[in-house]
């Protein structure tokens, strides 16, 4: 483990596409651009982020549970489309020690039904959404303070 606690940032399908899919709803800020904003901001707080992005399931579940093995002091996750179908997500979560923070782009309560429901919300410590590329910032912050 590294000198500094640490903070895994684990993103979902299509975050690697941030900037340029569907702007008016995500905005234009990268996911590149979201890991300099918090690697700055973690070094403020003392401590390192393990910025990851996967559009497949079970590496989110195998991440989850390698920060848990590794000591890290917490997780920030920004499942994407899996937080409405994930049951793996969910009993990875549940599965866990370490606290696990949903971050949502655009407000998920404020869109289509079917975002509606979060599974990964219901295992969470907590969730924050609708604050763009600040949910992650607000989620960092959380995170320091756990």
């Amino acid at each position: 483990m590294a000198d500094r606690p640490v903070i895994y940032v684990l993103n979902g399908p299509n975050l690697n596409m941030l900037g340029t899919r569907e702007p008016e709803i995500y905005g234009t800020t990268t996911l590149d651009d979201i890991a300099g904003m918090l690697e700055d901001r973690a070094l403020e707080l003392g401590l390192e982020i393990d910025m990851r992005q996967s559009n497949h399931e079970g590496h989110l579940v195998d991440w989850i549970q390698e920060a848990n093995a590794s000591g890290a002091k917490a997780v920030i996750i920004n499942p994407g489309a899996y937080t409405h179908t994930s049951i793996a997500l969910h009993d990875a979560i549940k599965g866990v020690t370490i606290p696990v923070i949903e971050v949502h782009l655009s407000n998920p309560h404020a869109r289509e039904a079917f975002r509606h429901v979060s599974f990964v919300g219901q295992a969470a410590k907590g969730s924050i959404m609708g604050f763009g590329a600040q949910s992650y910032m607000l989620a960092l912050d959380a995170a320091a303070r756990l």
